[in-house]
């Protein structure tokens, strides 16, 4: 006598799909309703949230106390048009060191720091223009690869002096471990 086999899945539908409904359940279309409207909820609180991010980073108010931005360097550089078109904005840091021998001792003076521009080598013409540097200032700084920088605005007798271009230092905040690559800078 053969036994009737006996089937693991009691149902008589296979493992992947769903049991019929009866013709009044509605339990599928109630899960994609929520799932939509979740989907959505979800998708304005993104957008919101992108929002609200730009509408506080744009309303930020920067004051003297906060040089937090190239555009504040920009824009306190003396003769800022001239500055960024011929050359760079710069922070300039003046600063005396004692060093003393026996003992062996360093002193530095507190640092006094205001706004400078730095001018690239092909536009020194705009101080020799204004008579503000003479040829052999010019000869001098030009033979020992040097570049200008001032201090104080061109009309009133800036502070000009012939400064050297350090890279041996590097920028520390751009060679961090695991970053890119940085991008080669501007030689003056």
């Amino acid at each position: 006598m053969k036994r009737p086999s006996r089937s693991k899945n009691p149902y008589p539908y296979d493992n992947y799909s769903q049991p019929p409904t009866r013709k009044g359940e509605k339990s599928s279309s109630l899960l994609n309703s929520i799932n939509y409207t979740l989907a959505a909820i979800c998708a304005g609180i993104f957008i919101l949230g992108i929002g609200v991010g730009i509408a506080l980073s744009s309303g930020q108010v920067t004051t003297g106390n906060n040089v937090a931005s190239r555009e504040v360097i920009d824009r306190s550089a003396p003769n800022p048009e001239i500055c960024v078109q011929f050359g760079a904005s710069a922070i300039v840091s003046d600063l005396r060191i004692f060093v003393t021998l026996n003992p062996f001792n360093v002193y530095v003076t507190q640092p006094n720091m205001r706004p400078g521009c730095v001018l690239r080598k092909n536009n020194w013409s705009i101080l020799e223009q204004q008579k503000l540097v003479t040829d052999s200032q010019v000869r001098e700084c030009k033979n020992r690869m040097n570049t200008f920088g001032f201090t104080g605005t061109l009309e009133s007798s800036p502070k000009i002096e012939c400064i050297y271009q350090n890279d041996a230092a590097g920028n520390l905040f751009l060679n961090r471990p695991g970053a890119v690559d940085p991008q080669p800078t501007e030689s003056f």
